[in-house]
C-alpha cells in the first residue's frame, strides 16, 4: 500500500516526510509510546491508543473468512491449548486478541517475531504457533496441522470481515493534515492495485515470503475495497472485535 509513498510518487502534505519499516510488534510499540504522527498498527493496539490517533478510513487491512491461522507440528483440539505452549506474533497484535476470544484457556503464550513461529514450532520449542502475514498461505508447506482460520472464526460469529489492522494519525496534527494525507494514501493504493507486478517487487524486499505468487496471494486478499474505504461493515466489524474484547476483559 505504501509503494507511491515510498517511491516519491506522490507529493506529502507533510513537511519533512520521512518513511520507518518496523515489524508489526514494532510498529505497535512504538505507537503506544507516540513515537510517528502517521503509522500502521494492529487494531488491538488502535484500542490502547485512539485518544491520541485518528484511525483513517483507508489503508485498512481486512479479511473476509481469512485471517490469522493457529497451527501445530501434531494433530491436536482446542481442549488441547490449555496445556500447550504457544508462539503469538507480538502482545499488542490483533492476532493475540483473536486467540484469546477463540480460546481463553490458552494461557501459556510466548511472543515472538512473526518470522521465528513457524521456526519454533518446527523444532518442538513450542506446541502451537500463531502465524500472520506470507505464513498463513505457506504453512501446509512444513506439513503443519491447522488447527482453525481466526478470519473463518470470525466470520462463523460476526458474518463480518476481520478487522486486523489499520493506519492512524496523530490528533495534534490537526484535520487538514489528516484528511490530505488521507487522500493521498488512497491514489497510492490505488496505484498499487492497478500496478501488482510494482508493488509486489517493492513489498518482497521486506516481506519474510520470497515468493512471488505467495506474495501476491497477500496482497490480493488483504489489500482490497476496506483498504480503500473501510465502510459501514469495516467500522462495524472493528466496535464488535472492541465489544468482545472488553466484554473479554482484554482491554480497558
Amino acid at each position: 500500500m505504501f509503494h507511491g509513498l515510498a517511491k516519491g510518487m506522490f507529493a506529502s502534505p507533510c513537511r519533512d516526510t520521512d518513511i520507518h519499516l518496523h515489524d508489526m510488534e514494532t510498529l505497535n510499540r512504538l505507537a503506544m509510546k507516540g513515537t510517528y504522527d502517521v503509522t500502521k498498527v494492529s487494531f488491538h493496539t488502535y484500542f490502547l491508543v485512539q485518544d491520541e490517533y485518528e484511525l483513517l478510513n483507508v489503508g485498512a487491512a481486512m479479511g473476509y473468512d481469512c485471517g490469522p491461522v493457529v497451527v501445530s507440528a501434531k494433530d491436536l483440539q482446542p481442549s488441547d491449548l490449555s496445556s500447550s505452549r504457544i508462539a503469538v506474533p507480538g502482545e499488542l497484535t490483533t492476532a493475540h486478541l483473536l486467540l484469546q476470544l477463540w480460546a481463553p484457556q490458552a494461557r501459556n503464550r510466548i511472543f515472538a517475531r512473526y518470522d521465528e513461529i513457524m521456526d519454533l514450532v518446527s523444532s518442538g520449542q513450542v506446541d502451537v504457533g500463531v502465524i500472520i502475514h506470507e505464513g498463513r498461505f505457506t504453512y501446509h508447506r512444513s506439513g503443519f496441522c491447522l488447527l482453525v482460520d481466526l478470519g473463518q472464526w470470525w466470520r462463523e460469529q460476526t458474518d463480518l470481515p476481520v478487522p486486523l489492522g489499520g493506519i492512524v494519525a496523530r490528533k495534534n496534527l490537526g484535520q487538514e493534515t489528516i484528511r490530505e494525507f488521507e487522500v493521498l494514501l488512497r491514489k497510492a493504493i490505488e496505484n498499487a492495485i492497478g500496478n501488482p507486478e510494482a508493488a509486489c517487487e517493492y513489498a518482497s524486499q521486506h516481506a519474510q515470503e520470497m515468493d512471488e505468487a505467495v506474495l501476491a496471494e497477500h496482497i490480493k486478499t488483504f489489500v482490497n475495497d476496506y483498504s480503500l474505504d473501510l465502510g459501514a461493515d469495516g467500522r462495524s466489524a472493528i466496535e464488535k472485535l472492541r465489544e468482545l474484547a472488553r466484554a473479554g476483559g482484554l482491554i480497558p
